[in-house]
């Protein structure tokens, strides 16, 4: 199981979603750590200094759905 760094999280997801959304918003460090304390992804153990550290897959589970609650708030359907 690759563990990802809250920034390496942030950096994927950021990948992830401008290559499906055309130039979507950043994902910061500050909205994984928004995603885990809201519930959308758990941390799967720590690094040797105490930071979390996410599983590959919980984080694309996080970004599909909060990307989609996004796209449905403003009246769109997501893929």
């Amino acid at each position: 199981m690759q563990l990802l760094t809250t920034g390496e999280a942030s950096e994927l997801a950021t990948r992830w979603r401008r290559t499906l959304s055309a130039g979507a918003a950043e994902v910061t460090a500050a909205t994984i750590r928004q995603w885990a304390s809201r519930g959308h992804l758990q941390s799967a153990g720590l690094d040797d200094r105490g930071r979390p550290l996410y599983a590959l897959a919980d984080l694309a589970r996080a970004e599909h759905a909060t990307r989609a609650r996004a796209l449905r708030l403003v009246g769109i359907a997501a893929p």
